[in-house]
């Protein structure tokens, strides 16, 4: 079985939409996936929330999210909001949300 993350760090919208496609679809396929938000992609989480997005909503509800950069939450001033949603807030390299221990499990990562 193939291990994906999808560690995105665009905060453009559209963008965002065909992870949530791609890791649905792979999801859909039989891959273990994972989605990390990082750099400007961490105002996204509340958006979706507000606009009700709904292939945000299939990726929660499929447990995809693995969680929001706790340092890029902060310095763009999102931390509040972010932890309100109840996502885990990653802080594993020095603040942000490392890719290391996914790398050491064999995960293939994505960056967008």
């Amino acid at each position: 079985m193939n291990k994906i993350l999808f560690y995105a760090m665009n905060g453009e919208k559209m963008c965002f939409q065909h992870v949530l496609l791609n890791a649905l679809d792979l999801t859909d396929a039989g891959c273990q996936v994972k989605i990390i938000f990082e750099g400007s992609s961490v105002k996204l989480p509340s958006q979706l929330t507000s606009d009700g997005n709904k292939l945000y909503q299939k990726a929660l509800d499929a447990n995809l999210i693995a969680g929001i950069c706790l340092a890029c939450s902060r310095a763009l001033g999102v931390y509040e909001v972010n932890a309100a949603l109840g996502l885990p807030m990653l802080d594993d390299m020095n603040g942000h949300a490392g890719m290391r221990n996914y790398i050491s499990d064999d995960w293939q990562v994505i960056s967008i």
